[in-house]
């Protein structure tokens, strides 16, 4: 049995050069603005910082999957994990937004076409 299409896709991404990785509203603004820009729904969205100067890890828990962001401040750099399911979802979308709101630019990309329920029913026996 020939596998169904994949469902979604999981974009994995590392941005240089970043500014405001410390800042929780902007990294929230930015992953609600990534979520918006890919047309998925926000669930909620949960950051924690840690503390001056250090970081933040956070994630935007989709209907759809899950943004989430790793910074490091003290080097720039961002580690974005962007998974989105659906005939609309725009994961390319959701990244070039969260690059332009933190001013970072695009060192690693990873897309990996992922499956939806009806892959494990085109595998039984």
């Amino acid at each position: 049995m020939i596998p169904a299409p994949a469902t979604g896709m999981h974009l994995i991404a590392d941005l240089a050069g970043c500014h405001g990785l410390c800042d929780v509203v902007l990294i929230e603004a930015a992953l609600r603005e990534a979520a918006a820009a890919a047309h998925v729904h926000v669930l909620s969205v949960h950051l924690h910082p840690f503390g001056p100067e250090q970081g933040v890890t956070g994630v935007a828990l989709l209907a759809e999957s899950h943004i989430s962001i790793h910074s490091w401040p003290e080097e720039g750099l961002a580690a974005i994990d962007i998974f989105v399911c659906g005939p609309l979802a725009d994961a390319e979308a959701a990244l070039g937004v969260i690059a332009v709101r933190l001013g970072g630019t695009v060192r690693y990309r990873a897309a990996i076409p992922r499956l939806g329920a009806r892959w494990g029913a085109a595998l039984a026996p």
